[in-house]
């Protein structure tokens, strides 16, 4: 597939056979409820981590969702076909995941309460992670090269666009107390830990046993097994896990076994370039902090 094939909305690529021109109106005139909870990711951040933890912090530790409804089902993006044809489903509170960026959510969004999580992950990660779905995914245009696709990535000709103007539009979203921001390498590192602050923030008070059960059913080699969540319903024609696994490694760090030093100093000088263009303090937090800890 050719990136002229992709629908273009709004300056982003998005690709047709999840993304309608009905969908992206639906989405913007989608009625946003107080006591929704939304994940947001840049693709390739854990969204489908979210779409495993978020019923089950939700409803107290259940597992009879995520053993049950396809992940895309239970916790549908925003922005997808697949929202109207099973949010009358949705229980609530409603979960639900989206790509957009803080400036294409629906208008009803910003005039509600409903809470958002916002998960951060290395942008080196998110790019090789990417580079292999689009291997394996049928609906996506050939990555081409590391090299090739790395350019790719950073002048923002892939899903989405640019990941620094992901990051940028939701880090100055000024919701307040209503966005939590949390990383997937603090969920890798300690996932008790992240579903507390999670469960604090939504206000949910889960017990340690309940907190226990849900790490352990929303660890990677769980979500690698279930076919609810690991996309194994999937035509292959769509996705091919031949070529490469959806659920691939779950890891912090991966980056280092593809970037060669020279890739690596041009991807962190852009990156750190159009980070400190925006904010001085984004680019602290989100170079130097991943530098520093993750690095």
């Amino acid at each position: 597939m050719s990136a002229t094939e992709y629908i273009k909305y709004h300056g982003l690529l998005l690709p047709p056979e999840a993304h309608t021109t009905e969908s992206l109106e639906y989405a913007q005139n989608f009625c946003v409820e107080d006591t929704d909870v939304f994940a947001i990711t840049y693709p390739k951040s854990g969204t489908i981590w979210m779409q495993e933890i978020l019923p089950l912090v939700l409803n107290g530790g259940d597992l009879t969702p995520i053993h049950t409804i396809p992940n895309w089902e239970r916790v549908p993006w925003l922005e997808e076909k697949q929202l109207a044809r099973v949010v009358d489903k949705l229980a609530s509170p409603r979960a639900l995941v989206s790509h957009f960026p803080y400036s294409l959510m629906p208008p009803s969004f910003c005039t509600s309460k409903a809470k958002v999580i916002y998960v951060m992950r290395n942008p080196k990660d998110i790019m090789v992670s990417s580079y292999y779905f689009h291997q394996m995914a049928g609906f996506l245009e050939d990555p081409g090269t590391f090299e090739e696709f790395m350019d790719k990535f950073l002048e923002g000709k892939v899903m989405f666009g640019k990941w620094t103007d992901h990051v940028k539009s939701w880090r100055n979203s000024e919701l307040g107390d209503r966005i939590m921001y949390i990383t997937y390498e603090e969920m890798v590192q300690d996932l008790p830990a992240s579903l507390r602050h999670i469960s604090d923030f939504l206000g949910c008070n889960l017990t340690e046993e309940v907190i226990q059960k849900i790490a352990e059913h929303c660890s990677f080699k769980s979500m690698q097994n279930n076919n609810m969540s690991n996309f194994s319903l999937i035509p292959k024609v769509y996705m091919d896990s031949d070529k490469s696994p959806f659920l691939r490694k779950g890891i912090a760090g991966d980056w280092k076994n593809h970037f060669s030093s020279e890739q690596l100093t041009r991807f962190t000088s852009v990156i750190s370039k159009e980070l400190e263009a925006h904010d001085i303090m984004t680019a602290v937090a989100f170079v130097g902090g991943w530098h520093h800890r993750y690095m």
